[in-house]
């Protein structure tokens, strides 16, 4: 029986937090008190919870709706932050101390992710050294990311797209709850702007993705994490396949697939954050001002 969205959040929030008071629920969801009464009396009924507590049904309710792999892109040069990335992949360089992806992969694990697949190529050799943290990476090499773009990397993971995170491996996380154990539907994460000369999405309704540029004004600044569900991530595996093999396929962005030329076939919720959430450090300058160590800008 598939779970209404209500639903699914009111499950969620308790097999995150335990047993909470409706109003607590209410606020932590930012929902009305009616809906969430409501919602927790359609839950009992179906015996997903029981005396405020979340059941082993209830647990099993939400199963279709767990992450099961992430998937990073990592097998791109970082050509705008030379010098560095002349001798260290950009996933790789440290900001702070901390290397950039550790702090995806960090979050990854807390949300009970295990199953770990990083697309390398450039200088992929360097990416062995993650091994001694996390164990449990499979690596998945990208044999022509210098002759192509980064949907090259996701033809080759294509597989694997169903119930899964798909993260650009350069993206420095701050906020590592963004990344749950549980997703409800595909979804891009987005930062709601005036204006922005970078990728950006726009949506009719504030809920689906209609429309993909670069650059753009009321529009959502747009970051390199996605969901993609079982249904979606198998039609998605075909897509990225017949886009690859196009007329200038091996040009394009993995993005481009399923919000530009297969934008019909998906349905894309945009999952909202703040630049307080992610960055991601495009040049060298900007690693200088997040991280003095590098030099004064």
């Amino acid at each position: 029986m598939k779970l209404t969205r209500n639903q699914f959040d009111l499950l969620t929030c308790m097999e995150k937090n335990g047993a909470l008071t409706q109003r607590e629920m209410a606020k932590s969801l930012n929902k009305a008190l009616g809906t969430v009464n409501k919602g927790l009396a359609e839950l009992m009924q179906l015996a997903y919870i029981k005396d405020g507590v979340l059941t082993a049904k209830g647990l099993e309710a939400l199963e279709p709706y767990r992450v099961k792999r992430a998937i990073f892109i990592a097998a791109g040069f970082g050509s705008r932050l030379v010098p560095i990335t002349l001798n260290t992949p950009k996933p790789l360089v440290r900001v702070q101390g901390t290397r950039i992806i550790d702090t995806l992969l960090d979050a990854v694990l807390a949300a009970g992710i295990e199953e770990i697949y990083i697309v390398r190529g450039y200088l992929a050799e360097q990416f062995d050294q993650l091994i001694y943290k996390y164990p449990n990476i499979h690596f998945i090499e990208n044999a022509v990311y210098n002759e192509a773009n980064n949907l090259s990397s996701v033809v080759y993971a294509r597989e694997l797209l169903q119930n899964a995170y798909v993260l650009e491996a350069d993206l420095l996380l701050y906020h590592p709850e963004i990344l749950t154990k549980y997703q409800y539907c595909s979804n891009y994460l987005g930062v709601p702007v005036k204006e922005t000369d970078d990728w950006c999405f726009y949506s009719a309704n504030r809920k689906y993705i209609t429309k993909m540029s670069v650059g753009g004004t009321d529009c959502y600044h747009m970051f390199g994490i996605s969901y993609w569900t079982q249904e979606d991530g198998k039609k998605l595996s075909e897509c990225v396949m017949e886009v690859y093999e196009s007329p200038g396929g091996k040009e394009r962005y993995w993005d481009q697939v399923p919000l530009e030329y297969h934008l019909k076939d998906f349905h894309v919720e945009i999952r909202e954050c703040s630049f307080d959430d992610i960055t991601e450090i495009d040049t060298y300058n900007e690693l200088k001002k997040i991280d003095p160590a590098y030099g004064e800008v």
